[in-house]
């Protein structure tokens, strides 16, 4: 029985049930949430929400949470631990780096290429959440997160991919990519990748599912990833109808074991800090919450012809499949 680490420890793969496959607890900025945060972050208030907005998820039937907050997303596990000591749900933890160019300071002058040279850091950190645990928490990574936007596979970038290429290598755990699909930045992953010598059933490309572009996701698929149709609710990169007939055209074809759903939503964004903020991004993306998904996105599938079956492969087996290991 293959084993990953979770928030709360061990868990069986086959034990993991429903599962989203992209939501965050957190996206935070700490340096200004430590400069300026009195003004909009109450830490008992933003905790107790968290435990109530996972409770209903739980509670609508959903067992798992893959979160790929990392490195430049504000990950802070301790606060997770947190929220996650009051909800009976998986919580599985990454490591990697997200930045769409330029690699931190803390990095540049260290490395390949760097003024003092020297083996990656990077790799180092990866392996480090993965094998021993993140910062003094005990919580294990069991994958990786890198980000591949608009401007590609910058010199930066080329460096934070490779390190997460050999500390998958190194370690066998799998991979997300957050990609632009607009400018099918998911092809750059996977070439990349494949040249670093990366298992490609092992990938998932992030918020492929923003395009209908059957030929591109199809490609994806057929190199042996699977496709994030991960932002059910952001209807501003696609509309939700929109995601539901691509979905269902690509089951019709045979591809609902390369297919994993989510919402790529939070318990709380600090990118709309604030009561007014807040009111305007519910405005503008009302069904944009980690409910979507089981209220309204599966019987819409179901009326376009989406078999239990179907969704049982996408939300269940895909999963177990991705964080075993096992070849689609």
């Amino acid at each position: 029985m293959t084993v990953i680490q979770s928030v709360r420890g061990s868990v069986e793969v086959e034990s993991l049930g429903v599962t989203l496959m992209h939501e965050h607890v957190f996206v935070l900025t700490p340096d200004v949430m430590q400069n300026y945060g009195n003004e909009w972050w109450d830490e008992d208030e933003r905790v107790a929400d968290a435990i109530s907005q996972l409770r209903a998820l739980k509670a609508a039937g959903v067992d798992t949470i893959v979160d790929p907050t990392v490195v430049g997303l504000g990950r802070y596990l301790p606060r997770v631990q947190r929220v996650n000591a009051e909800v009976d749900i998986n919580i599985i933890a990454a490591t990697g780096l997200y930045t769409f160019g330029e690699i931190p300071h803390f990095f540049h002058y260290r490395g390949p290429g760097g003024l003092f040279g020297g083996a990656e850091p990077m790799t180092e950190m990866f392996v480090k959440d993965i094998r021993e645990g993140i910062g003094e928490t005990g919580v294990r990574a069991a994958f990786l997160k890198g980000a591949i936007e608009e401007r590609g596979l910058t010199p930066d970038q080329e460096r934070v991919h490779g390190a997460i290429a050999e500390a998958h290598i190194q370690t066998g755990v799998p991979i997300t990519v957050h990609t632009n699909a607009a400018h099918q930045t998911g092809r750059l992953a996977l070439d990349f990748y494949r040249e670093h010598g990366v298992d490609l059933t092992k990938v998932v490309v992030g918020h492929a599912g923003d395009s209908n572009d059957l030929d591109y996701l199809e490609w994806i698929m057929d190199q042996g990833a699977t496709i994030g149709c991960d932002r059910f609710g952001l209807d501003v990169f696609n509309p939700t109808s929109e995601r539901i007939r691509t979905v269902a055209a690509l089951c019709a074809r045979g591809y609902a074991d390369r297919i994993v759903l989510s919402h790529d939503a939070a318990c709380y964004m600090d990118y709309f800090s604030g009561e007014e903020t807040q009111t305007q991004v519910k405005a503008a993306a009302p069904n944009w919450n980690f409910l979507h998904i089981s209220r309204d996105v599966l019987p819409a599938l179901r009326d376009q012809g989406v078999t239990d079956g179907q969704i049982t492969t996408m939300l269940i087996d895909n999963p177990r499949r991705y964080f075993s290991g096992k070849a689609a």
